[in-house]
């Protein structure tokens, strides 16, 4: 349901506004002066404004211009209306960023035109810059291993089918950019991609959070808020770590699935959404049933099409082109040069058991650039000490006494840095040194010195 806000000062005018907007489907609300109406768009976002240039307290273009100075993604598009239109307010009201400009008394048919044309390109607009920040070239699938190319097959079969998806993971293997992915393309790839995560919003806010309210339900919060379900019409919804949904939420969102409708909390009208729905989990979900968490006729719905995606210890041969990504993403990032990794710094990473997987991997490589600042070429002595629990060093690695002693030595000092957070004042008293001699230590060793 797309939304309005009427701003006039003539009541007959407001109220007539409304009657006919909600009966064309619109959600409308109004306001008499430019104080109301400021209120009423700090409280919810709106998709258009239906503006006279004459308010008792405040002149609307002034309102126009406080209006075009919201940020871009929840500005709404601002029709201006005025019983005493001059072509030199009409173009003001242009160049100040107003959609356009209807002369009272109004047209009906003219305004209803108008206010869809409106409603439609604040949704292209929004779209775009979402479609821009949620599909850059992060969004591409890296890997060359048997796993993955399967994978990246059953997307390319069903993709562009609405049927709906469950992706099947551990924790940080990449189950929302595979989402993402079957959006990028699907046959919705132009419209907008919602994503909520189950997990992250406490239980007593995740409905609210899915269907929306309306009229003031949600105590000190908005008076009214589209839903995830709203905001995804004719696009994707992404409901990540489906199985820590609640019972309660699990029941409506069946409702919802089976009717493609849904009434918001604290509201009486229904809204049908056109919505394209995958789903995550890294539970398992059967077992979820079995113990009377999840509900099976909801399983059923969600699990049309299954999707596995396979741990990173499953496709280790993946380990190095994902290294040379990250490096080159956080290079960018930190505005560094060109990194390069030794064949032994890779061996290592690739024998390590990555219990996090991906999002592990990403992470060490960022703390190892933030830790050596200037170095460009990483060797296995840059790596943390995790990753040689999997692949322990043996004598054969070091030809002399002090090069086992000086690994040993740095690997010790890298954990007692990582476990105060950098902190060397904290890490030196741990280690029993002056930190005048951790320093020392530290440069000899070729650890980074940063606080």
């Amino acid at each position: 349901m797309n939304h309005i806000l009427v701003v006039d000062d003539e009541a007959e005018i407001r109220s007539s506004l409304e009657e006919i907007l909600r009966e064309e489907g619109y959600g409308v609300a109004s306001a008499a002066t430019a104080a109301e109406a400021k209120a009423l768009i700090e409280d919810a976002p709106y998709d258009a404004v239906l503006l006279d240039i004459w308010l008792p307290d405040r002149d609307g273009l002034d309102v126009l211009a406080e209006i075009r100075r919201l940020p871009l993604e929840t500005r709404p598009e601002v029709v201006i209306i005025s019983g005493h239109g001059t072509i030199e307010s009409a173009v003001k009201a242009t160049k100040l960023g107003a959609y356009d400009f209807l002369e009272k008394p109004l047209s009906i048919d003219r305004t209803l035109i108008v206010l869809k044309n409106a409603v439609e390109a604040r949704r292209l607009r929004t779209e775009n810059i979402e479609f821009k920040r949620q599909f850059s070239a992060s969004s591409v699938l890296t890997g060359d291993s048997v796993p993955l190319k399967a994978l990246r097959q059953q997307i390319r079969l069903m993709a562009p089918t609405n049927g709906r998806v469950l992706i099947y993971g551990e924790s940080g293997t990449g189950k929302e950019l595979i989402a993402r992915s079957i959006h990028a393309e699907s046959l919705r790839r132009d419209r907008v991609f919602v994503e909520l995560n189950c997990a992250a919003i406490p239980e007593a806010h995740i409905e609210a959070e899915l269907f929306g309210y309306r009229h003031g339900v949600q105590p000190g919060g908005l008076p009214e808020q589209r839903g995830t379900l709203e905001r995804a019409d004719g696009g994707t919804l992404f409901l990540d770590e489906v199985g820590d949904m609640s019972l309660k939420t699990q029941s409506k969102m069946l409702s919802a699935l089976d009717d493609q409708s849904f009434t918001p909390v604290g509201g009486t009208l229904p809204i049908r959404v056109d919505v394209r729905l995958i789903a995550s989990t890294n539970k398992n979900l059967e077992d979820e049933i079995a113990k009377g968490n999840f509900r099976e006729d909801l399983f059923y719905r969600l699990n049309v099409v299954p999707f596995f995606v396979p741990a990173l210890r499953e496709r280790r041969e993946d380990i190095p082109l994902l290294v040379r990504e990250f490096l080159n993403e956080f290079g960018r990032e930190y505005g560094r040069p060109r990194m390069e990794i030794t064949e032994e710094a890779l061996d290592a990473l690739s024998q390590y058991h990555w219990p996090g997987n991906v999002r592990e991997l990403k992470n060490v490589i960022e703390r190892v650039l933030i830790l050596n600042p200037r170095v460009l070429r990483i060797e296995r002595k840059h790596l943390p000490p995790l990753t040689h629990k999997a692949g322990a060093r043996t004598t054969e690695d070091f030809s002399t006494l002090q090069q086992a002693r000086d690994a040993y030595e740095r690997d010790y000092i890298l954990k007692k840095i990582e476990e105060v957070r950098g902190n060397i004042s904290r890490a030196a008293e741990l280690l029993g040194l002056e930190r005048s001699h951790l320093y020392r230590k530290m440069k000899a060793l070729g650890i980074a010195v940063r606080e």
